[in-house]
Formats: C-alpha cells, structure tokens, sequence
C-alpha cells in the first residue's frame, strides 16, 4: 500500500473506565480485556477518532455508565464507525447494554459537530458474550446506512453488513481475483460468503450469471439493494448457511468459477466437498488467515493445481495478511 496510514474504514473501540474511574476508549491489550488508551491510532482514520473522542468527552460530562463485564452493569460497551473513504459518509453505532436518558442530546451534538454523519444506528447488546453486537439495531438518525464506492460501483453499507475495511487495497484485491479467474460471457459463477455483493457485482459485467450466498440476512438485503444501485440484473442472491445453501444451489445450477471468501475459520468440510463434487473449472480463493487457507489448498489438491498465490497487503502495520489464489481443475 503505498501510503499504509489511517485506512480502516470500521473502528469498533471498546469502552471503559480508567483507574480513576473516567470513560475511557480505546484498544483492547493482548489476549485481555483490559483498555489501552490512545491519543491516536494511525491506521484509524481521523474522523473516527475525533467522533469517539467526543462520545467520551459526552459520557464523562453527562455521568453516563460504562458497562461493567464483572457486574453486566452500565450503559456504553461499544463505540463503531463506519467511513465511506470515496463519499465521505459516516454511519456511528452505539453498542449499549441499556437505553440512557440523554441520547438525543448525544446525536444533536455529533450532527452539529460532524456534517458528514449520514446515520446514528443504536445497537442493544444484553449477553455477556464477546460477540461485539447484539441483535436488535435501532436508527437514531439517517437510514441505517452508508454508501461508498469501490472501482466502478456503489455499495450500501448497514450496521450488520462485512465489508473489507482497506478498500484502497480492496479494489488491488478483486482485481486480482478478478484476472486471475479469467471470465468470460459463458461463465457462471458461485460468490460464496459473498456479503454485500462485492466481488459478486465485480465479476458480473464478465459473465453470463452470478449467484451469491451470504449468512448475514441484512447483508443480503444490502447485497439486493447494490445491484439495483448499480443495474445489475444478472445476479441473484441466497440468505443462507453455505454449508446448507451450496448444496440447494447446486441441485439447480452448475457453476463454472467459484469465489470463496470465507471467514478466517475457513471452508467447512461439507463445502469443500461439495466443490470437489461440482467440479469448477477455476476456484478462486480469498483469504484473511493463512493458516485455515494452506488446510483447505491441502484438501482441494486432490482434483485442483494451485496456479498462483498472491499476498495482498490490506491490512499494514498488522501481522495478518490477505491472500488471493487461482485454482485450475486438473485434467485427468
């Protein structure tokens, strides 16, 4: 990347309290929950440490709690920022345990201080869990989501939704991907893990049809809603495990190039079998965790040449990588 500075569109901060017992956010220490505070992170962007700064300075003026792991007491767990780096958008997600009194006094005072919020979404989250938000999204403000644009397109972005958080780096990335499964009008593909439908809507223009599939229902809708903001009508989209769906899907149509970007777990036993069932010419395969990557590159050799293994660097100053790899089916 060639300038690897304040790039993450998504900033979750966890909230806390210090020793003093002041409203603190920041990042959480290695393999603990315990808060560093910051003065500033520079792969953050700017505009997401200012709003959380100022949701600090609100919470300690107004004597508004902080959630408590201990006690499962207290208000403010999360603060989320998500930034359109292209439109310049905003969406802010307070992740709360309870509702607090002053929240409309809370999202005047962002909306007046940062004109580029386009949303203020309340997240409630009552499980002691590490899952970082709850299921219930209500919109303070706005829509409920942003939009941003990658290459040629637009893309909704909701609380909910996955989307990569270097999209400087993404568009190198899908790109790639993009090359490397050599597309042509005849091809249909399977996205798998597809979330709002990007690389999906990348590689429509090149072939006959694309069908996504995503767990993430809110995904999926946002996934709808983009080709429809972008005319895309050879696309269709399934709210489903992958495990479960593939298998439906495969029933119906036969894919001649997969798109896989799963979670950093990786592909489940019963994908990968059912890729070695049906048989691709070309799977193309995105990965965050190098690790899941080589078990599963392990398992598809069996009918599949690895033909390429592309590093791509979304995620600098980090230890963790991206990596994007071109599968041929071999010719026995």
């Amino acid at each position: 990347m060639e300038k690897p500075e304040f790039y993450r569109n998504k900033a979750i901060y966890p909230v806390g309290k210090d020793k003093n017992g002041k409203a603190i956010f920041g990042v959480f220490a290695n393999r603990t929950h315990e808060i560093i505070e910051f003065e500033e992170c520079k792969i953050q962007t700017k505009i997401s440490q200012e709003i959380a700064k100022t949701i600090i300075q609100f919470i300690n003026e107004n004597n508004i709690s902080v959630y408590d792991e201990k006690t499962r007491r207290g208000t403010f767990r999360h603060i989320i920022i998500k930034y359109g780096m292209k439109t310049d958008e905003v969406m802010c997600i307070f992740v709360l345990n309870e509702d607090f009194e002053k929240e409309e006094e809370l999202v005047k005072l962002l909306l007046n201080k940062f004109k580029n919020i386009k949303t203020i979404v309340k997240n409630i989250n009552k499980k002691n869990t590490n899952v970082i938000l709850g299921s219930k999204n209500i919109v303070l403000y706005g829509d409920g989501y942003i939009k941003d644009r990658l290459g040629d397109y637009l893309f909704e972005i909701s609380t909910n939704s996955f989307y990569q958080v270097n999209p400087i780096q993404t568009e190198k990335l899908y790109n790639l991907a993009i090359e490397g499964a050599n597309l042509t009008k005849d091809d249909i593909v399977f996205d798998l893990y597809c979330g709002i439908g990007t690389i999906g809507i990348f590689a429509s223009k090149y072939v006959k049809k694309v069908y996504g599939i995503e767990i993430v229902e809110e995904a999926i809708e946002n996934a709808k809603a983009n080709s429809k903001l972008n005319n895309i009508e050879n696309i269709e989209f399934f709210t489903g495990d992958v495990e479960k769906t593939l298998a439906t899907l495969i029933e119906k149509e036969k894919a001649s190039v997969v798109f896989v970007d799963p979670p950093r777990k990786g592909l489940d036993e019963t994908t990968v079998e059912n890729l070695l069932k049906i048989k691709p010419k070309k799977i193309i395969y995105i990965s965050c965790n190098p690790a899941s990557l080589v078990r599963d590159l392990h398992k598809l050799e069996e009918k599949y040449e690895i033909l390429k293994i592309t590093p791509v660097d979304l995620f600098p100053w980090t230890s963790h990588v991206e990596c994007v790899v071109a599968l041929n089916l071999k010719s026995i």
